[in-house]
């Protein structure tokens, strides 16, 4: 699959009181009607815990401008507490969960359905509320084991 460029996101929920977050690359448009969304989370992922216990998910989709911000996310074995404490980021207005700031779109979900599948567990999450960013940035890409931007 590495031959097949995606799209970064951030994932984000809450985890016995604190903010969580992942960097994740499987985020995909499911319905219209309702509003959902598929993301992929590894199993062990803090991110799941949240949302397994009844967080809401938000989705934080990058510009390719917030590489570093990805890579930060997507390293295993960050701690619990302060994951966010550096990075910008905002409530939802409806559910509460932590959004970044200065991305491309980030979306307000609750869970509508969960499925294992291997080593993650694919959530279809509905979108409550959502947030445009600036349309005219390239977004980051997931490309070949690397992050970059479309050319």
């Amino acid at each position: 699959m590495g031959r097949f460029a995606s799209g970064v996101a951030v994932a984000t929920s809450v985890l016995r009181g604190h903010d969580v977050a992942l960097t994740v690359d499987t985020l995909t448009s499911v319905s219209l009607d309702p509003v959902l969304l598929l993301v992929s989370l590894h199993n062990e992922a803090r991110v799941l815990e949240g949302v397994l216990e009844g967080s809401p998910l938000g989705v934080s989709v990058l510009a390719a401008r917030q590489r570093g911000l990805a890579e930060w996310l997507g390293e295993p074995g960050r701690p619990l507490h302060g994951q966010l404490a550096r990075i910008p980021h905002e409530r939802g207005q409806v559910t509460g969960v932590a959004l970044l700031t200065g991305v491309l779109a980030s979306f307000e979900c609750r869970t509508y359905a969960l499925h294992e599948a291997g080593d993650h567990t694919i959530a279809v999450v509905e979108v409550v509320g959502m947030l445009a960013g600036p349309t005219d940035e390239p977004g980051l890409v997931h490309y070949r084991g690397r992050l970059g931007e479309l050319r």
